[in-house]
């Protein structure tokens, strides 16, 4: 199969790979208003991607001075934040502003990447004896090679890393080259009550006024400028390029272009694939619809709670709603049924040509996915009961799967850090009994309920689930500070959370193995899908699905009909005021007093604005230029109509939603007084 160019059918859709970018794109992005050559893109030596990293691998974020200061989203150095909170000096309530080099803060597992070059491998990946191969040979293929062109990129520089990586379905490969910088400072963050204003109230709605930013600094070796450990040594990196951030602004129409690394979409997914992420995002919002009505309880009870939890809640409830939203969308769009209509138009085609006729199978497609539908949702209800919860069942898988004991002989033992300062033993001592009892509720099928609810909770607790919980979280050596456990003594197996870690990893090995029946052969379909879609619309331009890659938007700023009304492009000081006048309605738009004071007498100052540029979760902090390569406002969320674009995009209603520039400066300016670092990036000159 041959690499395929990335290419969109629409003018406002797209996530598309710089290095190959076609030239009927650039072409239409100068006609919304782009007024750089073609180079200023990817290939001059201040492309403006050279600005643009993937920030911790999870969000993105831009370069904005020469030395080294990052933005990002202020979700994004969330748990950053946290992580240096105390009570008694709580930066995720009141902020944090670095006076001084010597007070940046640094960040344990940070990092930033730098994309240095991208290109198309697919004729060395799709080869007739790869398509021969199983999927477990062909992952072992991949592995190997990817290898094999890390080392080369090593020897050239040792400070690069590769990553081969599928795009449109298997059908293309691309291997890209990255420079990783991981000593990582806190320089900036403004308090919680601004930097997640409207909190799950206003997430993912319109209009916005949060000012959802932070920053960061990159340090280098001083000797090389360029990637080392943590070191007091180390020194400000500076960049081979960095983005100019603008006050100017912008109209509506202007030209808004997005950059960074976007996550996962499934665009090409088939309607029956969909109908599968229809029933998962069911699950996923029920579970943790029960988990965080826990979490919020305690951590409305207690400030200590509140500092560990803030995190771990925001990343919960905020797929929580994604989950719902998406849902709604797909049924409020009859997105099933679209899709079906364009199937039965692929299967006509393929009548016609006889492309793919005998190996692209709708019927074959829609049993394989019927035929794992219940273990499916078992597997889902499963992970969202089970994984990252509570501290206890993490530790009770980890036991069992990957955690390489210490020692030898029978004194081969396995342990676990202290990290108390992350969890609180009651909260997750409920969360884990509550969730147990849910487990229980939503599992149909007895075969899926391990074996301890009806040989321990049911006979010993009486069916009791918070009981058990508690005899867990009080009798286990797995929570015990500083204790060890011998895998290879009697003993080991007494323990009643190894006990119940053992049945939880035997029951999702259960349930893995028989996803794994059809697994191959409904990515190979889907796949086949993806082909066909594009050799029957060869004429027409594609994109790959987002696989957290760098990729560009562009569009412009622009709104959209919100209840029968114009939505309006931007929002500013006087919404604001108005919301937190209602803070004794809504907890979520509370902030300090002095805060409330400063926006009381602005007008005009602009605070988030709509774009049509098409992001996904991890294009969180990506830096939003103008047609200048301008940075003028990061990307932090979407709108409630723009939940189905994981898997469809609608140019008409979804929108992108950016925290304006002219919003950061005046927080930096007027609350932070961070004079030092609007200096630095040419701001107040």
């Amino acid at each position: 199969m041959m690499g395929l160019a990335a290419m969109t059918a629409s003018a406002d859709e797209g996530m598309w790979t710089l290095y190959n970018l076609p030239q009927a794109v650039y072409e239409q992005m100068k006609g919304y208003g782009y007024e750089l050559p073609y180079d200023k893109l990817y290939q001059a030596d201040d492309a403006i991607m050279k600005s643009v990293v993937n920030f911790s691998g999870y969000c993105s974020g831009v370069v904005v001075s020469p030395d080294g200061l990052v933005f990002t989203n202020h979700h994004c150095g969330f748990e950053a934040i946290r992580s240096h909170s105390t009570v008694e000096h709580d930066y995720m309530l009141n902020g944090f502003i670095a006076r001084s080099y010597a007070e940046e803060l640094p960040n344990r597992d940070m990092f930033v990447s730098f994309m240095v070059e991208q290109k198309d491998v697919t004729d060395q990946v799709l080869t007739p004896a790869f398509e021969a191969m199983n999927a477990e040979e062909q992952e072992m293929f991949l592995d190997s090679l990817e290898n094999a062109m890390s080392m080369e990129v090593k020897a050239q520089d040792p400070t690069l890393r590769l990553e081969l990586k599928p795009f449109y379905e298997g059908n293309s490969y691309y291997a890209t080259t990255y420079r990783d910088f991981t000593d990582l400072r806190l320089v900036f963050a403004i308090p919680k009550s601004m930097g997640k204003f409207g909190g799950e109230t206003d997430n993912w709605m319109w209009p916005r006024q949060t000012c959802d930013f932070s920053v960061f600094r990159i340090y280098a070796d001083p000797d090389t400028n360029g990637p080392a450990e943590y070191s007091e040594r180390n020194v400000p990196y500076h960049p081979e390029h960095w983005a100019q951030v603008s006050t100017e602004g912008y109209e509506e129409g202007s030209f808004s272009m997005t950059m960074g690394y976007p996550g996962s979409t499934s665009r090409y997914l088939s309607s029956y694939g969909i109908e599968e992420r229809y029933a998962q995002n069911a699950v996923r919002a029920q579970v943790r619809g029960v988990k965080q009505e826990v979490m919020k309880r305690h951590m409305d009870a207690s400030e200590a709670v509140r500092i560990k939890y803030d995190s771990k809640y925001a990343q919960s409830s905020n797929y929580w709603k994604n989950s719902i939203g998406m849902n709604k969308c797909i049924d409020s769009i009859g997105l099933i049924g679209q899709k079906q209509a364009f199937e039965e138009q692929i299967s006509r085609w393929q009548e016609q040509t006889g492309y793919l006729k005998d190996e692209l199978d709708f019927d074959k497609m829609k049993a394989l996915y019927a035929e794992r539908t219940e273990v499916m949702k078992a597997y889902m209800n499963f992970i969202e009961t089970f994984y990252r919860n509570d501290e206890l069942s993490m530790r009770a898988l980890r036991a069992h799967n990957g955690l390489r004991p210490k020692g030898k002989g029978k004194r081969q033992h396995i342990s676990f850090a202290d990290n108390s300062e992350t969890w609180d033993y009651n909260t997750d001592r409920e969360i884990l009994g509550t969730l147990l009892e849910n487990y229980r509720k939503q599992t149909t099928n007895p075969d899926y309920l391990p074996a301890f609810y009806t040989e321990v909770i049911d006979k010993k607790y009486g069916g009791d689930c918070q009981a058990f919980a508690n005899a867990l979280y009080t009798q286990s050596k797995l929570l015990k500070k500083n204790a060890r456990l011998y895998p290879l003594k009697k003993s080991f197996m007494k323990d009643a959370g190894i006990s119940y870690g053992l049945e939880l990893t035997e029951l999702i090995h259960q349930l893995s193995a028989k996803l794994r029946i059809n697994s191959d052969s409904i990515d190979a379909q889907e796949r086949l899908l993806c082909a066909a879609k594009l050799r029957m619309e060869q004429d027409k331009p594609h994109y790959s699905d987002a696989n957290f890659t760098m990729r560009l938007s562009y569009g412009q700023v622009k709104e959209y009909n919100l209840g029968g009304k114009p939505s309006g492009y931007y929002t500013s000081a006087p919404s604001l005021v108005e919301k937190m006048k209602k803070a004794d309605e809504n907890e979520e738009y509370r902030v300090e007093p002095e805060i409330q004071k400063l926006f009381e007498g602005e007008q005009d100052l602009k605070l988030c604005f709509l774009t049509t540029n098409d992001i996904t979760g991890g294009n969180s902090g990506s830096p939003m230029f103008d047609g200048k390569n301008r940075l003028i406002g990061l990307a932090f969320d979407g709108n409630w109509d723009s939940l189905s674009s994981d898997i469809f995009f609608d140019s008409k209603l979804a929108r992108c939603i950016g925290v304006d520039m002219r919003y950061v400066i005046y927080m930096m300016y007027r609350w932070g007084h961070a004079y030092r670092l609007l200096n630095e990036m040419n701001v107040l000159r």
